[in-house]
């Protein structure tokens, strides 16, 4: 009777780790992929929920292996690490993944856009033209991701351009397109990864930053730059990228549920991203940050040098060809 138990018994176990193995089984087609974003953020919470959506729809044989927080490194790390096969993709900023593909560097110029429904129209004009550089690259370009519009946060007001020029500025590093506009209205920034920077307002290395307001919540870069001047100096955004041939490895059906998923929840991330930066000015007034006018005269000084910072751009920075289709969706939009 013992002996027959103890058969029970063992067969029982091996029915539950047969089926542990069954639950457990790697995914067919693993996906590391990386963030600057930290955890507990909107893009991180999308981010899961487009992981949950694709693992359940695939039956468990798409899976990703998610590093936030920049625990992979910043952009440019992120993409070596991509070309070594230790990465397969992520949440790149346009600054970073701008070194790769420079026409997705457009949208940042500085003052380019006045509304969010400009930036809609043309980013979608865009579209076709993004994806095909990025895929000349060997990677999947699978959605836009948002910061939105960066103000000028420093840790004493700034309202005009000699304010600003006196300042120990942040340049993104890597990001031409800022350089140049510094370059044109004579400011002399110091470049750091996003990672660096609040360590270096702690230290007073830099004062003054840019950022969207939700950004510079979670990234708690508000807790030392006080200040915001109250009109955007650009727009930020980025890009979700995975390497394109361990994304064509997949069977079409496979490839057209990632597509789906991620179209579908990066579009209500945009949503929930313009939404948070909505509601973060009052949490910012909350914890006593000061919103600043900048004169007139300071942003029309700003838009001039601009202009000219463009002409040196075009053919730099960004092609002639994305810079010119821009420019026309930008006149259609305000026709």
């Amino acid at each position: 009777m013992g002996v027959r138990i103890r058969g029970v018994q063992l067969f029982i176990i091996v029915l539950l780790l047969a089926s542990a193995q069954v639950c457990c089984a790697a995914p067919k087609y693993l996906f590391k992929v990386a963030s600057v974003a930290p955890e507990g953020s909107v893009w991180a919470q999308h981010f899961r929920d487009f992981v949950k959506e694709v693992g359940a729809k695939s039956n468990g044989d798409i899976g990703f292996r998610v590093y936030l927080g920049g625990s992979m490194g910043d952009d440019r790390v992120m993409y070596r690490k991509m070309q070594v096969g230790q990465l397969h993709g992520g949440g790149f900023t346009m600054t970073g993944i701008g070194a790769v593909v420079p026409d997705f560097r457009v949208m940042g110029i500085p003052f380019l856009f006045r509304s969010f429904e400009e930036v809609d129209l043309v980013r979608k004009g865009l579209d076709v033209l993004v994806k095909k550089a990025f895929a000349e690259k060997g990677m999947e370009f699978l959605a836009f991701t948002e910061v939105g519009f960066v103000y000028t946060m420093s840790t004493s007001a700034i309202t005009t351009v000699a304010q600003l020029q006196a300042s120990k500025c942040w340049l993104p590093e890597g990001d031409p397109v800022s350089a140049e506009f510094f370059s044109a209205i004579a400011v002399s920034p110091i470049p750091l990864t996003i990672p660096d920077v609040l360590t270096s307002l702690q230290t007073g290395m830099i004062d003054t930053v840019f950022n969207g307001l939700y950004g510079s919540i979670v990234l708690q870069w508000f807790t030392k730059a006080k200040f915001i001047t109250d009109t955007p100096f650009g727009y930020a955004y980025g890009a979700f990228l995975l390497d394109g041939r361990k994304f064509n490895s997949m069977p079409p059906d496979y490839a057209e549920i990632v597509r789906d998923a991620a179209s579908r929840h990066f579009q209500a991330l945009l949503v929930d991203t313009r939404k948070s930066n909505f509601d973060s000015r009052a949490v910012l007034k909350e914890n006593g940050v000061v919103f600043v006018e900048p004169s007139p005269e300071a942003l029309q000084e700003l838009v001039d040098r601009r202009d000219e910072a463009v002409i040196r751009m075009t053919g730099q920075a960004f092609s002639k060809e994305i810079y010119d289709e821009t420019a026309r969706l930008l006149k259609e939009s305000r026709e």
